[in-house]
């Protein structure tokens, strides 16, 4: 071998020119190795995620460059890689696979894979001693982190070429959580940013939420969320699983809370928040996964619907499966499973409930495990309310199924049709202990159920996904098969008509002006006779502060008035709350349920009325520039003016915003005096590129998590 020959000539076998002072039987060793990341991670819709790191989606190939200490004989030299995932590789349960890599030549490459679990690998061009190789993985792959060898050489050399992550792909057609629509992808896949919808059916607020599922870490931190699932059993079936949307969202509906498996968030409704974070004032799902990872697995405090839902949302979104926020309002909580949520007046305690709203999220997958078509949106709710197969979660139940009362189909079908759908029944209980029923009302659960619609910021009603127009029919029909799949047919209750006439005495709240946290509250009561009849009655007025779960929280107010009805006439009774009355019993929630009971001195039937009022609390006011410059700063101004008489004290104004600060930044003051304005500026350096939304939240002690947000394009 002549060493200080330089010169270069065709390989006899690839047509390649190189350097001829290596000799063509050195073993073949890989000596540099390139995974391309930003131009996969930007061709597989990662490169928000990282630049730096291989992170690709399921079934779409992509490529890695291998540098060899001597020139590739393409026909000749041989390649094998070998991808493995999770605590025991196997080719049999498709979290290992050998593949033979395939010359350009060749249509199919070879690879010793079972179960269709086929990864591939291909030449895509070589250049002397730099091959690039096209590897392909199936749209069934477990998700995941993944380890890459290239086998090289006789006796065959391993070269560990390092790790990548895989993910579910919403954008290849055989994958189970496919989309068709492109604007569908970027709302449900690609936004960082949302709106969830809270008050009640009548009085529906948006709320800002940043989701950040691309924001530093949060990759890591939802893969670790899976390998740190306490109650995944055996750790190999649990890995080999991953395949399925189903088990992973299953999954996650119970690691987001922390009840039964060191999860996220601990959720609390009783008020005291003292020693965590008041659930009204999250904003953001990327500030309590960071906690959560932080603190290993110690939950966050505090959660309630929307925030677990808001942070399930964004993990599902984070590993590729489209997903949603949905808001049904009032949501009925069934504890029995008869479909009938029962109310006692006079005694009874009842475990039923009417949620104002409860907040849960729909994931979108294929159910090939089920034999029908109800594949589309799915229900997973992470908020903790009743086990499922031992744990507190719920779904995926796919929303078709709740939508034609099939309640038999996995999973927890029965509870959420309850939820939209259960019929309410009052109850009197009577002196001997014996209950009267008072009123039915088929129509007053399952309201305006919302999310937020494709590409804007607006609301979306999904009501008609969920059950057919109440008082129709097939609404009806779909019930009643509800109710005999769920008791079995001999419980089923007759099917009760909506009454054509109007009821002997009616009753009905009339506002007198807009509900304002800090201003008296006016209403009056309408009792109207549509009999020929006098009535004599007892009418008792009562207001409550109730949590948004329906569960009342103080009184406000008690009125008792003995009404005597003419036939056909109208009576009024005017009702008062001042805000002195109010205003420390409202602290935990701005939700007053007026309730009015008109009780015959002669007996016979009880009339009863129920008006849920939201109080409107002044807003928060944010001014910023609508376009700016990636890494250039701008000002972003917040003003708040007191509207009540008195000073506020601990005012605090938060600002989040994925893309627009690495982490929250706050600012306080200790008072601001009765009519003053509070302004606040902040500096906001935007580090990455695209529609953006910054949230801000207003809190003191006497208002709670007032929240406005602008959206802002980062040019």
């Amino acid at each position: 071998l002549n060493i200080s020959d330089n010169s270069s000539s065709a390989d006899p076998l690839t047509g390649s020119t190189g350097p001829t002072n290596i000799p063509s039987t050195m073993s073949l060793t890989v000596v540099q190795h390139e995974f391309n990341s930003r131009n996969n991670n930007k061709a597989h819709r990662t490169d928000e995620i990282s630049k730096e790191r291989l992170i690709v989606r399921r079934g779409q190939v992509f490529s890695i460059t291998l540098c060899f200490n001597r020139t590739f004989r393409q026909g000749f030299d041989k390649l094998q890689l070998t991808v493995e995932t999770g605590p025991q590789p196997s080719v049999s349960d498709g979290t290992q696979s050998v593949i033979d890599v395939a010359s350009v030549e060749e249509t199919q490459p070879s690879v010793s894979t079972t179960k269709s679990k086929s990864w591939g690998g291909t030449i895509q061009s070589t250049q002397q001693n730099e091959v690039t190789l096209a590897v392909s993985s199936p749209s069934d792959a477990c998700i995941g982190t993944y380890t890459l060898t290239v086998q090289t050489g006789t006796p065959p050399t391993n070269n560990k070429m390092g790790s990548f992550i895989l993910l579910f792909n919403p954008w290849c057609s055989e994958d189970e959580v496919f989309l068709h629509q492109e604007d569908e992808w970027q709302e449900y896949v690609m936004n960082e940013h949302g709106l969830l919808y809270r008050g009640q059916h009548d009085a529906i607020s948006a709320v800002p939420w940043t989701f950040g599922q691309f924001e530093k870490d949060i990759v890591d931190i939802c893969l670790w969320m899976l390998d740190f699932n306490p109650k995944k059993g055996n750790p190999v079936k649990d890995c080999v699983a991953r395949s399925s949307p189903v088990y992973i969202s299953r999954v996650l509906s119970a690691m987001i809370n922390c009840n039964d498996d060191s999860g996220v968030l601990v959720g609390c409704w009783d008020g005291d928040y003292s020693d965590g974070v008041h659930p009204g004032k999250w904003s953001d799902s990327v500030e309590i996964l960071q906690k959560w990872y932080k603190q290993q697995g110690k939950g966050v405090k505090y959660g309630q619907c929307w925030v677990f839902a808001a942070v399930l949302c964004t993990v599902l979104r984070c590993l590729g499966i489209p997903a949603r926020v949905i808001t049904n309002f009032a949501s009925a909580h069934d504890s029995d499973g008869n479909l009938s949520i029962d109310t006692y007046i006079g005694g009874t305690e009842s475990s039923d409930s009417i949620w104002n709203f409860h907040v849960w999220v729909e994931a979108w997958m294929r159910r090939s495990d089920l034999s029908g078509d109800y594949g589309g949106w799915q229900v997973v709710d992470a908020t903790p309310q009743e086990s499922s197969e031992g744990l507190m979660r719920c779904g995926p139940a796919p929303v078709k199924a709740i939508l034609e009362g099939h309640t038999k189909v996995k999973y927890d079908v029965p509870f959420v049709f309850a939820e939209v759908n259960a019929d309410e029944v009052t109850w009197a209980i009577q002196p001997d202990g014996s209950k009267r029923k008072v009123m039915s009302n088929p129509r007053s659960v399952g309201m305006n159920i919302s999310t937020k619609a494709v590409g804007k910021n607006e609301r979306q009603d999904v009501t008609n996904n969920y059950k057919y127009p109440e008082g129709s029919a097939k609404e009806r029909q779909v019930y009643e098969l509800a109710v005999k799949e769920i008791c079995g047919s001999s419980t089923v209750p007759k099917l009760e008509p909506r009454p054509e006439k109007p009821l002997a005495v009616e009753l009905k709240f009339v506002q007198g002006s807009k509900p304002i946290n800090g201003q008296d509250i006016v209403f009056s009561l309408s009792v109207r006779s549509n009999s020929p009849t006098v009535h004599s009655l007892k009418v008792t007025i009562t207001a409550h502060s109730i949590w948004f779960n329906g569960l009342a929280l103080a009184e406000l107010l008690r009125k008792e008035e003995d009404v005597k009805l003419q036939p056909n006439t109208e009576v009024t009774i005017a009702i008062l709350i001042p805000y002195s009355q109010y205003k420390w019993k409202t602290q935990a929630s701005t939700t007053i349920r007026l309730q009015a009971m008109a009780v015959p001195s002669s007996g016979g039937d009880t009339f009863l009325e129920k008006k849920n009022i939201k109080l409107e609390s002044p807003a928060l006011t944010m001014i910023t520039p609508k376009i700016c410059k990636l890494n250039h700063d701008f000002t972003a101004e917040l003003v708040f003016e007191n509207p009540l008489p008195e000073p506020l004290k601990d005012c605090s104004i938060t600002l989040t915003g994925a893309g627009l600060l690495e982490k929250p930044c706050s600012a306080r003051t200790a008072s601001l005096d009765p009519k003053k304005k509070l302004i606040m500026k902040f500096k906001v350096k935007p580090y990455r590129a695209g529609s953006r939304k910054l949230v801000a939240n207003f809190h003191c002690n006497l208002f709670k998590n007032i929240k406005t947000f602008q959206d802002i394009t980062v040019n």
